[in-house]
């Protein structure tokens, strides 16, 4: 038997962390935008042969900097620039840009991910993808507190998955072939295609915003890291979807993930899991 969820922590630990990740993924997506289709990029090749910019390393630094000012003993880990450590349970999960490629070939399906992991359970309690490039697009959750939606100057709504039950009803949305072709699992999406009524390359964290809103159903990934989906975690299961790894079990600490509205997670994962 599985062991009981625990209790989430208290809103009042919660809502000022959900608060604080809003306004820094606001302030670090409007400092990419100002770099958004513009010259002065300065793009390189990391180790892991992943492009970085100008720009995720200034946006990184500028969340870093407001996390630190309001929650000084809170540990941080960001993708560029590593992990600094607190003394509390809680944990910063940054991504400054999610979907690199698609920020600099000027492909406005990027976003700024900022999440509060609970070091207690490994979970994601606090998560925000804000897409600078979509008129400020937001979707935003905290355990027990809700998912929601935000478009530009109108006020938040309820983030909610759509309650499509099959595949073969299913909008089945992806980041690359290429990260199918690299890890030996181009079985899997052909399978996924093959099962789902369509699909569509809306990649990154973009296709887990459309997920979270109803207007999509299921997304196979892998080589990814935990910046690229705590954030997805909380969002997707408070607006009452499901996330997994391929194996099924509910983790952000692993190379691959299945996000799904959690009436077909059961059967997208019939696919995962033989593929293992």
């Amino acid at each position: 038997m599985a062991a009981p969820t625990p209790p989430p922590p208290p809103a009042a630990e919660l809502r000022p962390r959900l608060d604080l990740a809003l306004a820094a993924a606001r302030e670090a997506g409007r400092l990419t935008f100002d770099y958004f289709n513009q010259s002065s990029l300065a793009i390189e090749d990391k180790a892991d042969g992943s492009p970085v910019t100008a720009a995720d390393r200034a946006a990184e630094r500028r969340l870093r900097e407001l996390i630190a000012a309001a929650f000084p003993d809170d540990a941080i880990l960001g993708e560029e620039f590593g992990e600094h450590p607190g003394s509390t349970p809680y944990r910063w999960i940054l991504d400054p840009i999610d979907g690199t490629r698609s920020f600099i070939h000027g492909v406005p399906l990027y976003g700024t991910l900022v999440a509060v992991e609970d070091l207690r359970t490994g979970e994601a309690v606090v998560g925000v993808i804000h897409m600078p490039a979509l008129h400020g697009e937001t979707v935003y959750a905290a355990r027990g507190l809700g998912a929601w939606h935000a478009r530009g100057d109108a006020a938040p709504v309820p983030a909610r998955v759509s309650t499509v039950a099959t595949l073969a009803g299913s909008m089945y949305v992806t980041t690359s072939l290429d990260y199918f072709s690299m890890n030996n699992a181009s079985q899997v999406m052909a399978a996924m295609r093959q099962a789902c009524k369509s699909s569509r390359g809306w990649s990154d964290c973009y296709g887990h915003v459309l997920i979270a809103t109803g207007r999509a159903e299921v997304a196979t990934e892998l080589q990814i890291r935990v910046w690229d989906v705590a954030a997805t975690q909380v969002i997707v299961e408070e607006a009452g979807g499901a996330f997994s790894d391929w194996a099924g079990e509910r983790t952000i600490h692993a190379p691959r993930a299945l996000v799904s509205n959690g009436l077909v997670h059961a059967e997208a994962l019939a696919i995962t899991r033989a593929a293992r």
